[in-house]
């Protein structure tokens, strides 16, 4: 087979994508943009589904912005231990909700130059609340996994997140940003692992590079 540039790779990684992964979404569980802006902070060094398992009784105790802005840090730290690094973790999430208080409304905002404006909210963290629970193509996602498939399907020879995100963008068509980057992920998470990939389940053998396996 002829190679391929990473710009011709993606049409085949789309079809094959929507394929596998036709109603790909984030996996961490909200109800509203608050909730999945916390879910996220929470999910830094943790599993989605350790994170689920405390936002289930989490999200009803903490409606609002305000109630994780008033919660005696202490009580918050308890709850949010199973996630790791809790005291870091409880001292973002109320910062970042004292600031929506006094900036927002208690609301979140929905805009990039808004969101990384508050603490601890980086580009990462604000495409998945942007991507995901606003429909709002602000640009990818690129989590561990998306970083690590990006190198590997030969789509950015870059390291950062931001620089392999400035790649993808360029190559990714605008409209289907929002489904791109939870699809990769689920890819990343349970086909094309960072310990031995599975190579002969997975769709895009054909036209991947596989490089650095």
């Amino acid at each position: 087979m002829t190679p391929m540039n990473a710009r011709d790779r993606i049409p085949l990684l789309l079809e094959q994508l929507r394929e596998e992964y036709p109603d790909a979404r984030y996996e961490l569980d909200w109800k509203t943009p608050l909730d999945l802006l916390v879910a996220t902070i929470l999910a830094a060094q943790c599993t989605d589904e350790r994170v689920n398992r405390v936002t289930a009784t989490l999200f009803p105790k903490y409606p609002t912005a305000q109630a994780y802005a008033d919660a005696p840090t202490a009580e918050l730290e308890e709850e949010l231990k199973p996630t790791g690094f809790y005291r870091q973790k409880t001292k973002t999430v109320q910062a970042t909700c004292r600031e929506l208080v006094a900036r927002f409304g208690g609301e979140v905002p929905a805009t990039m130059a808004e969101l990384t404006t508050l603490p601890g909210v980086a580009r990462k963290t604000a495409n998945v609340v942007l991507n995901t629970a606003f429909d709002i193509p602000s640009g990818i996602i690129v989590d561990t996994h998306v970083a690590r498939l990006s190198g590997r399907i030969g789509l950015s020879k870059r390291e950062k997140p931001e620089q392999i995100e400035e790649d993808l963008m360029k190559i990714v068509p605008k409209d289907q940003w929002t489904f791109f980057g939870p699809a990769l992920v689920l890819h990343g998470r349970y086909t094309c692992v960072a310990r031995k990939p599975k190579c002969g389940e997975c769709r895009m053998s054909e036209f991947c590079p596989k490089e650095g396996v």
